[in-house]
């Protein structure tokens, strides 16, 4: 017989029973859910709500289903529906009455709400470890490519010389800010909602402050009604890691474009390629591509919840079930991939000599010849106009910026000299970038020690 199933007088349909069991994805949360009735059994023992003895006796009892759950000696059961159910049943089995006794003063609705919190609180502090090794990883690999120049590009177009260092810590700024959204998501996931039963509270004298503290919690939810029928937590970090699926994959983009044989910047490692089932010599950036290829997963799933939720009035709807199959898949999907990421960064070739050959193509120094105009006394518009004339009469003749004779220069503009080959010089057009934040070394190797701070 079912846990609820006293005001029923016929057995659920077989076909309801699997379609309304949640068992299959839920069941993740087990340790959460026995932390959070181990706490709840506590407070009604020490709030004498239930008798000391059986608070003792649950709690007891509780240990040793997680001890068996963990050891793999318990099957859970589609026909008790969810975790919570499973666990109970489980519960009362082993201690009788005192079992029954458990569920006092709670409800589904509100111990739902609980585990899932404490689930994802958990699973926050797994990718936050995992952002933390990729971020490492890309210091690592800045600090062997400080002088690693090569061109930075807008509209895909080759724009001004850079470093691979500079390009490399762009992304560790992204990634850093979404370290900082997991920790404010996880502040206002970190409200414990246990006490606001099924939708109204209860009539218990519960110590539900006792309860936050034994599992960790900042604070408690302050309506009974948003307690059981809030999700924005859930929103709210697959929003998150929906953003680093945005991050990462603009990443692979540019790693599956600098492994190709046109620009042949880097070459992936062959633990991190696969090959072709026809072409002999073929290695391709397979983990870029599926990791660009899962960031739609991700999104799918936030707006999966965002759907779910849009059209709910107030509070518990069954529709809510349909959350943790989403935000689960996006946990796991973000785990899935920012190891093989990280691995596949730290372990691929860099061809400096190409990322350089790249840079002197293009004209990225056209900036920098302005800019010498510039600081011969020369309007800065003025300046770009000689320059952009410049750069026709080098595409029709073949050449580059500083391929041409000081004559040639001079035809355009008599305020150019010889120092002008100095001034638009790969090295120059870099090291001169040295404000805060720009691509010249000294700046580079500034945020890097920042960052490393930051890493602890």
């Amino acid at each position: 017989m079912k846990l609820w199933g006293g005001r029923f007088q016929k057995a659920t349909d077989k076909k309801v029973d699997d379609f309304n069991s949640s068992i299959r994805f839920d069941s993740r949360m087990y340790k959460q859910d026995i932390d959070g009735s181990i706490a709840h059994a506590k407070m009604l023992g020490k709030q004498n709500i239930i008798p000391a003895a059986d608070s003792e006796l649950i709690v007891k009892a509780l240990g040793e289903i997680l001890d068996d759950i963990e050891n793999g000696n318990v099957e859970f059961e589609i026909d008790a529906e969810d975790i919570h159910m499973n666990i109970e049943k489980l519960l009362t089995q082993r201690i009788g009455d005192a079992g029954k006794r458990l569920h006092t003063a709670r409800s589904r609705n509100d111990q739902v709400a609980l585990d899932i919190r404490m689930y994802l609180i958990d699973e926050i502090a797994n990718i936050k470890d995992m952002l933390k090794q990729l971020l490492t990883a890309l210091i690592t690999l800045a600090e062997n490519n400080l002088d690693t120049v090569m061109p930075g590009y807008t509209h895909m177009q080759k724009a001004q010389p850079i470093t691979l260092a500079h390009h490399l810590m762009a992304y560790f700024e992204m990634l850093k800010r979404d370290l900082g959204r997991l920790d404010d998501c996880k502040k206002r996931m970190s409200s414990m909602p246990l006490g606001s039963g099924a939708l109204a509270g209860t009539t218990y004298p519960l110590d539900r402050e006792f309860v936050a503290k034994e599992l960790g919690f900042d604070s408690i939810t302050q309506n009974s009604l948003d307690g059981v029928s809030d999700r924005d937590f859930a929103i709210e970090l697959a929003s998150g890691l929906s953003i680093i699926m945005m991050h990462l994959s603009r990443f692979c983009e540019e790693l599956i474009l600098w492994n190709t044989n046109e620009f042949s910047f880097i070459e992936m490692d062959d633990a991190f390629s696969t090959g072709s089932s026809i072409m002999p010599q073929k290695k391709n950036p397979d983990v870029a591509e599926l990791i660009r290829g899962k960031a739609g997963r991700v999104y799918g799933n936030l707006m999966a919840l965002l759907t779910v939720m849009k059209g709910l009035p107030l509070a518990y709807n069954k529709d809510m079930q349909e959350d943790k199959e989403s935000i689960f898949d996006s946990v796991d999907t973000i785990k899935l991939c920012l190891p093989v990421f990280t691995g596949m960064i730290s372990t691929m070739k860099i061809n400096s000599r190409k990322m350089r050959i790249g840079a002197g193509l293009g004209f990225t120094n056209a900036t920098d010849a302005a800019d010498y105009l510039v600081k011969k006394g020369m309007p800065f518009r003025n300046a770009h106009e000689v320059i952009g004339k410049l750069v026709f009469y080098c595409i029709q003749n073949d050449k580059a910026l500083e391929d041409l004779s000081l004559q040639e220069y001079k035809g355009f503009s008599e305020v150019f000299e010889d120092d002008v080959y100095e001034a638009i010089s790969l090295n120059t057009c870099v090291s001169c970038r040295n404000i805060p934040g720009g691509p010249a070394k000294e700046a580079v190797l500034a945020c890097i020690e920042l960052n490393k701070k930051f890493l602890g």
